[in-house]
C-alpha cells in the first residue's frame, strides 16, 4: 500500500506514529472530544472524562502536556489567586478532534457488527 508516489505506508507513517498514538490514546480521544465542545478548567475536564472512564490526575496532566506539546491543546494560565488554568483546542486540535469524533461515531455505529465478528471468531476457534 502506498500513501504517495514516494513512500510505502509503513515508511511514511514512522515519523507520525507518536502523534497518532497521542491523538488516539485512551485519554487523548476523550480530551479532544470533550474540548471540542468548549474549554474546561482542569478539575471540570477531569470530572467530564471520569463520567466515561475514571482518570487519575497524573494521567490527565501527562496527556494534556503531550497534546499541548503537539500543538493540539492550548493551556491558558491566568495570574489570579487561586490560580486558574483553562484548556482549549487550538485550530490544529479542532481539526484532530473532528477526525477523532468521526472514528468514535463510526465505532459506536458499527459496534454490533464488531461484536458479531468477535463471536464468530471465538466460535471458530473453539
Amino acid at each position: 500500500m502506498v500513501v504517495s508516489n514516494r513512500k510505502p505506508l509503513v515508511e511514511a507513517m514512522c515519523p507520525y506514529r507518536l502523534v497518532l498514538e497521542h491523538v488516539t490514546s485512551r485519554w487523548g480521544v476523550l480530551i479532544l472530544i470533550a474540548l471540542e465542545e468548549r474549554s474546561y478548567r482542569f478539575s471540570e475536564l477531569r470530572r467530564a472524562i471520569s463520567e466515561i472512564s475514571p482518570v487519575s490526575e497524573k494521567s490527565l496532566t501527562q496527556t494534556l502536556q503531550t497534546l499541548e506539546r503537539d500543538g493540539l491543546v492550548h493551556r491558558d494560565a491566568k495570574p489570579v489567586i487561586p490560580p486558574r488554568v483553562d484548556y482549549s483546542l487550538t485550530d490544529l486540535g479542532r481539526e484532530a478532534a473532528v477526525q477523532v469524533r468521526t472514528l468514535a461515531t463510526w465505532t459506536e455505529r458499527r459496534m454490533d457488527d464488531v461484536q458479531k465478528a468477535r463471536e464468530a471468531y471465538e466460535e471458530a476457534r473453539s
